[in-house]
């Protein structure tokens, strides 16, 4: 198991529509993150910087097959669609990075 965590910026004004997106999450998304190996998968939001920080636990072994399937899937394509607007890509991030990745520091369970 591998603990990741990833930052982006989340526009202002799209704040509300986010929020209720992944209130209402699309069932057939959260099967393909589960069906990708990722387990207690977190997002929070840190106002008034407006940083969206995402946490989880990848249970599987090839990232890259498991990432591949997961943006292959037709409903999860859909689901980028409509949150990627909401969403701005932070401008120290790698160019093949929408999230940027964080490095772990600390860790205590």
């Amino acid at each position: 198991m591998v603990r990741m965590g990833s930052v982006i910026g989340l526009r202002p004004e799209k704040i509300a529509e986010y929020k209720a997106l992944h209130a209402n999450a699309w069932p057939e998304v959260l099967a393909t993150i589960s069906a990708c190996n990722i387990r207690n998968y977190v997002i929070y939001l840190r106002e008034p910087e407006n940083l969206l920080f995402a946490s989880f636990e990848y249970h599987g072994d090839d990232w890259a097959a498991d990432q591949a399937k997961m943006a292959a899937d037709p409903v999860t394509q859909k689901w980028w669609a409509v949150c990627m607007p909401c969403q701005r890509k932070l401008d120290t991030a790698a160019e093949a990075d929408w999230w940027a990745p964080m490095e772990e520091v600390f860790f205590h369970d």
